[in-house]
């Protein structure tokens, strides 16, 4: 679980986030959802640590990464996961090397050991004959699929997704959806997922927090998210016509 309390955020005397607090739930998809430049990601950022807060407490299982040295963040983010909106795969090493990256950087694993946990995350993923591929070679979806193999194979705690449907069609986009889903239960991690994809909510969204403007207007699950009276989140669920028409149904 990643329990956050009272978080406050400015740059240049702009506030970015105001006053946010949230539980995190382990084992569970949680899905931070806002138009661009509502904080979500900022949110994250400072979640992970990348931003310091000006004010608040961030708790990892109740080590609070706010007041934590240097020495104790680098062995926290140990623990971490992290799947980028573009994927970031190196275009130079094969989808082997590129998922045997962080154990290469961060671990004293012997060759064996690598080889096994590689082979472990790719046949998870479902990319069990792609070892020798470069990216290039990979469709978009197999590429986020790598990516995911990549974030997993530390076998991380916590888990953070940035946009990870952002460039894929509707049902790679799903697939994409359940795999991080099934990961999430099968090893019962806390994972967070910054979005704006309103199929992505609807699929995987155990836990949904809606930010508007720096500050968390809503919370709940996916079912809650079509019912909600929070006009704010309406203006954001139902802004196309086709959602607008799902409206008028319910």
């Amino acid at each position: 679980m990643i329990t956050i309390r009272n978080i406050r955020k400015s740059f240049n005397k702009e506030t970015v986030l105001n006053d946010i607090s949230v539980d995190f739930d382990e084992g569970k998809t949680n899905l931070v959802i806002g138009q661009s430049g509502s904080g979500k990601t900022v949110l994250v950022k400072c979640i992970i640590g990348l931003f310091e807060v000006d004010e608040g407490e961030i708790f990892y299982h109740n080590r609070d990464i706010v007041r934590m040295t240097l020495r104790e963040r680098q062995a926290l983010r140990r623990e971490m996961g992290k799947l980028f909106q573009g994927g970031a795969l190196f275009d130079s090493l094969t989808v082997e090397e590129n998922v045997r990256f962080p154990l290469d950087m961060f671990t004293s694993m012997t060759a064996g050991e690598k080889r096994k946990q590689v082979d472990f995350c790719l046949d998870h993923v479902r990319l069990d004959t792609a070892h020798k591929l470069f990216p290039a070679e990979l469709s978009g979806g197999m590429q986020k699929r790598a990516a995911i193999a990549r974030a997993i194979v530390q076998n991380p705690r916590y888990l953070f997704c940035d946009e990870p449907n952002s460039g894929l069609d509707p049902i790679t986009a799903i697939v994409i959806d359940k795999l991080i889903s099934e990961i999430t239960h099968e090893f019962n991690m806390t994972t967070i997922i910054n979005t704006h994809d309103m199929n992505s909510v609807m699929e995987i969204g155990e836990k949904v927090v809606f930010i508007h403007k720096g500050i968390k207007q809503w919370e709940g699950n996916s079912e809650g998210v079509l019912t909600s009276d929070n006009e704010y989140l309406n203006d954001f669920v139902f802004a196309s016509n086709l959602t607008k028409k799902i409206k008028e149904k319910l």
